[in-house]
């Protein structure tokens, strides 16, 4: 009894990223849904910032760190580029977790769309610069709009996984 007590609270804790990957992995399917790159990227920024705000064990570094270069090599980033951006997002959220976990909805999504403004600035800095060219801003600015929009309907799935699945006390 107590091996599937125990290999029940593993896959509890580790339903945050594997469902992050294996969410990339489909949103990389060529098709499957418009602006594709955006929603992927949007799923990810998204999915560590609510999980860094509300579980921020279910996250470690490390493994946002993979979760970063599994993003850029799905999506033809700078290897590196998307890790580097995704541990700034957690610990920029470990900074201001306690003062925004007790707010309301509204208040941690426009906290959001100020994480999505200054990361997807950043990537777009670091891609022009890598590049030595000024870039078209469209795509970019698409990918920001997509990643606030998309972050309300995640939010309601993500919670009822915060209060299912992946709750370890629970196990």
């Amino acid at each position: 009894m107590e091996f599937w007590r125990g290999l029940d609270r593993v896959a509890r804790h580790a339903l945050p990223a594997v469902s992050i990957a294996i969410v990339m992995i489909l949103l990389a399917i060529p098709g499957l849904v418009p602006l594709q790159a955006g929603v992927r990227v949007g799923f990810v920024m998204a999915s560590v910032y609510f999980w860094s705000l509300y579980r921020p064990a279910a996250l470690p570094a490390p493994l946002v760190a993979v979760l970063g270069v599994l993003l850029d090599l799905l999506g033809a980033s700078p290897l590196g580029l998307w890790a580097v951006l995704l541990l700034l997002e957690q610990a920029a959220m470990a900074t201001i977790r306690r003062a925004l976990v007790r707010r309301g909805f509204l208040m941690v999504w426009l906290v959001f769309a100020g994480f999505v403004a200054v990361l997807t600035a950043a990537e777009y800095a670091a891609r022009a610069v890598l590049d030595l060219a000024m870039l078209p801003p469209a795509p970019i600015l698409a990918q920001g709009i997509v990643t606030i929009l998309i972050y309300p309907l995640l939010a309601v799935a993500l919670i009822r996984a915060h209060r299912g699945a992946a709750a370890p006390e629970q196990a």
